[in-house]
């Protein structure tokens, strides 16, 4: 159905069902942590920057954090640079943090906030080097093997985790009414600069802004119990009950941990929603049906 045949009925509806939640989050705070395929398919990037700007105009204040994985893959190789990975995490020396920097602080970054401020808004972009905005340190990796008597601790270069998050230039962009799009980059006190997972510098950031929600766009429907249905209206006790029994395991582990630390850091609700699906943060917030997982500590969670 086209723009110009839908039923004039049908917006009304859409518009009333929204109502509640628009009232309930004007003025709130909401931490997207955004990547995978909502930052590669071109129908859904578009849609991804017109739901920020939507936010914005009825009072929600969004702050975005990106990846940029795959960017960053693909420079490395046409610079011949080898990409290599421990655990799962890019090991990354001096010369590919110079990389990581001009992706994920420049072309990335950079192209979300021209996407932004094209369907007007007006986007501020930034990296956790820019007024102290993440304090990082090094991350230390452990392994160990069944032979092994103690875990051997791995150096696998810039790549950090987040100390401190200072909000003072993120609290003063979101008032003059921008977005701030944040890049995963850190930096210690002796000034080195730390490549680190956007997952975890969405859920620190949403700490430290006492956000109302933590939104982590995925791949997947959202998390799924062992027979594939999409789990939501969780409490962070739940979750934990589900990591312990092993139906939270593999990739999704590290971000449901990124999810439930910050509801437990004070975060009103985190969810993990499907990225796939065009404008889905906003299908999250404003319908009572939602597209992901919705984790919370309150059992009984009224609009959330």
């Amino acid at each position: 159905m086209t723009q110009q045949s839908r039923d004039p009925r049908q917006v009304v509806e859409i518009l009333s069902e929204a109502l509640p939640y628009i009232q309930r989050f004007s003025g709130k705070t909401v931490v997207v942590k955004y990547g995978g395929n909502a930052m590669t398919e071109q129908t859904l990037v578009d849609s991804f920057a017109r739901d920020m700007v939507l936010m914005k105009e009825v009072g929600i204040n969004p702050v975005v954090v990106h990846g940029g994985g795959p960017q960053i893959g693909d420079l490395l190789s046409k610079l011949k640079i080898e990409s290599r990975f421990v655990n799962g995490m890019r090991v990354t020396d001096a010369e590919t943090m110079d990389v990581v920097e001009m992706v994920l602080g420049g072309l990335v970054n950079k192209g979300i906030v021209n996407l932004i401020n094209q369907c007007g808004g007006k986007a501020i972009g930034l990296t956790g080097k820019d007024s102290g905005l993440i304090r990082a340190r090094q991350l230390k990796v452990h392994h160990q093997s069944p032979e092994m008597t103690a875990p051997e601790i791995i150096d696998i270069g810039h790549v950090g985790e987040v100390e401190h998050v200072s909000t003072e230039l993120i609290e003063m962009l979101t008032a003059r009414h921008f977005i701030p799009v944040i890049a995963p980059i850190g930096v210690d006190g002796q000034g080195r600069s730390y490549n680190i997972n956007a997952d975890l510098v969405a859920g620190k950031v949403a700490e430290a802004l006492n956000a109302e929600k933590l939104m982590l766009l995925t791949n997947v429907a959202g998390l799924m119990d062992r027979d594939g249905t999409v789990l939501t209206g969780l409490t962070t006790e739940q979750v934990d009950a589900l990591i312990a029994d092993g139906t939270i395991h593999g990739g999704m582990l590290p971000k449901i941990r990124c999810a439930l630390d910050a509801v437990k850091g004070g975060v009103v609700s985190s969810h993990i929603i499907d990225g796939r699906v065009p404008h889905a943060t906003l299908l999250e917030i404003f319908t009572n049906a939602g597209v992901g997982t919705l984790i919370t500590d309150d059992a009984n969670p009224s609009i959330s």
